[in-house]
């Protein structure tokens, strides 16, 4: 079912339980609505983490334990730099009592109905640019390979794929990959616009739910206890599976909670031109933080280690339910069609002779 968990693995942190559909919250609609729909958190308006609790498992699932003195005070320098932005560039009115509110606080105003609410939104938004740029700044100055980060992030995720598959989580199937290298040399030649910067999904998971309904339960876990939902990248999210809108409203509470965001209802289509019409999926790509060891921040010199000790590494998920899986293996919907149309388009490429690469026969590749 999963890959084998990789040693050493570190202590889990603590986790919030999967949710049934009727117990979705405003926040949890919104976040999955942000997931599938690839957008950006830096157009919200409004934040829906009222509680301490929330604002608190929030900040976990970017790697911050308020518990660590020195994971406060990086907050509070993150903040004072975006404090300091929006003064100098966008002159932008900050008031007394939110620079001197914790990042917790923070969150809770910005989702709450204050004259400050606003105000409290954009600090935040400016600390979020602020923490993932300084991040990318330290890793580049660790001594941290490709390889090395992508170990730390399958450690993040193993230990909690086990830990949903002990508590019994719908889910059938797990498998966690990194690409190979001759699969990354045939994305790049098969697609003009496609560059090695640009290929997201050099680290890959795919999870597949017992039912499609199974398939937004398991989303929201995963957004609460893997990825913080504010780092998923935009524009690069699919749903060929359902109409979010739709689902939505065949459930009463979710169409309810649908009602106050405004939901849109359009599937998200791939722009994949090797995936088959009948081919149908969830895929999202997501820069999931990562805590850096103590032993691997010490090689950044002292000036970055100020930056703190987390970093991203970009993810692929993709998810599907058991009998939408069963069907992307028949015909062209198949693995082994997708890359044999995706071999022939690096055969044209490559000028080898498009009336050729039509005439050779379109079978598996092992």
């Amino acid at each position: 079912m999963a890959n084998a968990q990789p040693p050493q693995v570190a202590a889990a942190h603590e986790t919030r339980p999967l949710k049934r559909l009727g117990d979705f919250s405003l926040a949890d609609l919104r976040s999955v609505s942000l997931i599938l729909k690839g957008e950006s958190v830096i157009d919200w308006r409004r934040l829906e983490l009222p509680t301490e609790d929330e604002a608190r498992f929030f900040l976990q699932s970017q790697e911050f334990d308020l518990e660590r003195q020195g994971d406060r005070h990086r907050l509070e320098t993150i903040k004072g730099s975006a404090i300091d932005y929006l003064r100098r560039q966008v002159d932008f009115p900050i008031p007394r009592q939110l620079e001197a509110a914790s990042t917790l606080e923070l969150l809770q105003i910005a989702s709450g109905k204050s004259s400050r609410q606003l105000a409290a939104c954009v600090i935040l938004k400016a600390m979020h640019i602020i923490h993932h740029v300084e991040a990318r700044e330290l890793q580049y100055s660790l001594a941290l390979s490709d390889q090395g980060l992508f170990r730390l992030i399958e450690e993040r995720v193993y230990r909690l794929v086990g830990q949903m598959l002990a508590e019994g989580l719908p889910i059938t199937e797990f498998v966690g990959g990194r690409k190979r290298k001759d699969s990354i040399y045939t994305k790049l030649l098969s697609k003009r616009e496609a560059h090695a910067s640009a290929v997201y999904d050099k680290q890959r998971f795919r999870i597949v739910t017992r039912t499609r309904e199974d398939i937004v339960p398991v989303l929201l876990y995963l957004s609460h206890n893997l990825f913080p939902f504010n780092y998923v990248v935009p524009g690069e999210s699919t749903n060929t599976i359902f109409q979010f809108r739709t689902f939505c409203d065949e459930n009463a509470h979710l169409a309810a909670l649908g009602r106050k965001l405004a939901l849109h209802g359009d599937f998200t289509p791939s722009d994949n031109r090797f995936s088959a019409e009948d081919y149908r999926i969830i895929h999202f790509v997501v820069d999931v933080p990562v805590r850096v060891p103590d032993a691997i921040l010490a090689t950044a010199a002292p000036e970055q280690r100020k930056l703190g000790p987390v970093v991203f590494g970009l993810c692929e998920f993709q998810m599907a339910d058991s009998e939408t899986d069963e069907s992307n293996e028949k015909g062209d919907a198949s693995h082994a069609s997708y890359k044999e149309r995706q071999r022939l388009a690096v055969m044209r490429r490559l000028e080898l002779g498009q009336d050729r690469a039509k005439r050779r026969s379109i079978r598996p590749r092992e």
